[in-house]
């Protein structure tokens, strides 16, 4: 036998490393927009072991949902929350980035 990869070994791996598709990954994105069942979804999909790369997906989600909510009360508690907001409404992007 080869040493080298083939078709039919892609197909051959057990189903927790299987990879997912294109639809998958568009399907958990929209499955995790969803408000509080979205939220559920990526916390318990983060602690599964059916699939390993569906797990590390949901885990880079809960990572950025848990480090903007983190950002947001650091701007909130410093007092800088009201002032990002209102340089939104008035200047877009651009004022955000000019306030670093």
């Amino acid at each position: 036998m080869a040493d080298h990869f083939s078709e039919y070994d892609a197909f051959n791996v057990p189903p927790e490393f299987r990879p997912l598709g294109t639809f998958a990954y568009i399907g958990l994105s929209i499955l995790y927009s969803i408000p509080i069942i979205g939220t559920i979804f990526m916390i318990v999909f983060s602690f599964s072991d059916a699939n390993i790369n569906r797990r590390n997906y949901s885990r880079m989600f809960l990572f950025f949902y848990v480090l903007s909510i983190v950002l947001l009360l650091v701007l909130f508690f410093t007092g800088r929350f009201d002032a990002y907001i209102q340089a939104f409404q008035t200047g877009g992007w651009n004022s955000l980035i000019l306030m670093f």
